[in-house]
């Protein structure tokens, strides 16, 4: 993939607690034509980390559809659930009935749904980046999700 003619997303996702008040943050890159920059951000006031990982990758892979159609995304995630998820647990869940391998149901099934969905239509590459390691577009994302989490103290 190139990704000098395509965008690059970074996301995270957190909480005060978990469960707890969270947030979720996306930092996204349109390298062409202009190199826009575009940001988004929300938060909820009762939630879980996995739950703020998941939205954040959700609404930027849904802005990203938006604003940059048929471009190639690469997204990254600081979250090895996210990673991981999409990119093996995901076949196995919905072919056993959105269930686990140890047969319990499979928890945030709505937004893994929300997630397959958008993933089938953008179909983006997704890397893991170390969290807190000074990655400089995956810490202000976290400095988002802070933001965001401080709305509901």
């Amino acid at each position: 993939m190139d990704e000098a003619k395509g965008v690059i997303i970074y996301t995270d996702g957190g909480c005060s607690g978990n469960p707890g008040p969270g947030g979720w943050a996306f930092v996204m890159r349109l390298t062409a034509p202009d190199g826009a920059e575009i940001l988004g951000s929300g938060g909820e006031g009762a939630t879980t980390n996995n739950r703020m990982e998941l939205r954040a990758v959700i609404a930027a892979l849904e802005e990203a559809e938006r604003a940059a159609p048929g471009q190639s995304v690469v997204v990254y995630t600081d979250s090895q659930y996210v990673k991981n998820g999409i990119g093996s647990w995901i076949a196995g869940w919905k072919r056993n009935g959105w269930r686990t391998a140890d047969k319990k149901p499979v928890k945030n099934k709505e937004l893994w749904e929300e997630l397959d969905a958008v993933n089938a239509r953008v179909r983006p590459k997704f890397l893991w980046v170390k969290g807190h390691a000074g990655v400089e577009d995956n810490e202000r994302c976290d400095a988002m999700v802070q933001t965001e989490i401080a709305k509901f103290r």
